[in-house]
């Protein structure tokens, strides 16, 4: 379909369809502040093993802002602005020792294969489902190569072996759903890995956030941050309790990983993002929980959860527009507004 539009024609078939255009943003955006953190963390590794996989890390980062600039041009699409060289100050002390480099790594390629697995089947257009079929097999690898360094160092965390079932079982009773009241099964082994990876996910969030804590410099921005560490810490202690119940371990905390610096590597605007962004990657990651497990206790401890982590989103959007620093997403025609005008 084509139609005359300011003397020049308009093909509305090579429009980027909304889904294209909101994924397509998110992905710049996060990975620009993907490029800012690596930036900072190779001013200051000593491991070579470890700087390998953040230089694999920015190759990836770099190279699809680019690939995704070329697309923006190329559909007259603005660039969003994202994080940007003014967010980043690499001449500021090591905030983090080499280690925690793995964990963050572990954390973003995780992040970075739920949107684009979420991307595939949302869009159309052939050019963009190959660049996120791209980026996904990027991040794979991104997240192989740091388990597989992990592991060689004897610091990657994995839920506890099972041994196998005797045999093919079918659940007979109702109270396979227990978890408060009457007889409780033990976890199944997908209970055990959501609760295992979620426990991650706030282990690592929480030694991040301990850094900007001690960096942040708007008092908004570091009350903001500490309720944040505060949300990781009743996690963690809650879904601890899950496992121990049922005599099983729990990952370590990483708040060692931090050292003493008080000068910020990062921008108030950076930390107040990240934060946001890791969280909403908390719900994601809580509801797949929840949707794969079978207890009721289990069940209303994720929604609970969830229920924290939105409320904390939704103040920190509230920050970052009140400081000028959030940048609208692409939105579609608002029809009442046109006819008002």
């Amino acid at each position: 379909m084509k139609a005359n539009h300011s003397n020049k024609e308009v093909n509305y078939n090579d429009f980027l369809s909304a889904a294209e255009m909101g994924k397509l943003w998110a992905t710049y955006v996060g990975n620009t502040l993907g490029k800012c953190v690596i930036s900072y963390f190779l001013k200051h590794v000593d491991d070579s093993d470890i700087k390998k996989v953040l230089d694999y890390a920015m190759g990836l980062s770099e190279k699809y802002i680019k690939k995704m600039e070329d697309l923006f041009q190329k559909k007259n699409f603005p660039t969003p602005i994202g994080l940007t060289e003014e967010d980043v100050n690499l001449e500021a002390p090591r905030l983090f020792y080499d280690e925690f480099y793995l964990h963050y790594m572990q954390y973003l390629a995780k992040a970075g294969m739920s949107i684009y697995s979420a991307a595939i089947p949302l869009v159309t257009r052939k050019d963009v489902r190959q660049f996120f079929a791209e980026a996904l097999d990027g991040t794979v690898k991104l997240l192989s190569d740091v388990h597989d360094l992990l592991k060689s160092k004897g610091t990657l965390n994995t839920p506890p072996p099972m041994p196998p079932p005797k045999g093919v079982h079918f659940v007979q009773k109702q109270d396979f759903l227990n978890g408060f009241i009457g007889d409780v099964r033990p976890l199944h082994g997908l209970e055990v890995a959501h609760l295992f990876d979620n426990l991650n996910n706030d282990i690592t969030s929480k030694a991040l956030i301990n850094g900007f804590m001690q960096v942040a410099k708007d008092e908004k921005v570091k009350k903001f941050l500490e309720r944040g560490e505060n949300i990781n810490r009743k996690h963690i202690e809650k879904l601890s309790q899950k496992l121990s119940e049922a005599h099983l371990p729990s990952p370590p905390l990483l708040d060692h990983l931090v050292t003493k610096s008080t000068t910020s590597p990062f921008s108030d605007k950076l930390m107040t993002f990240h934060k946001i962004d890791m969280f909403s990657m908390k719900i994601r990651s809580y509801a797949n929980g929840a949707s794969l497990n079978g207890r009721r206790d289990i069940g209303s401890l994720y929604g609970k959860c969830m229920l924290d982590v939105s409320l904390y989103v939704e103040d920190g959007a509230n920050i970052m527009i009140e400081k000028g620093w959030m940048e609208q997403p692409p939105e579609v025609i608002d029809r009442e507004d046109l006819t008002s005008k």
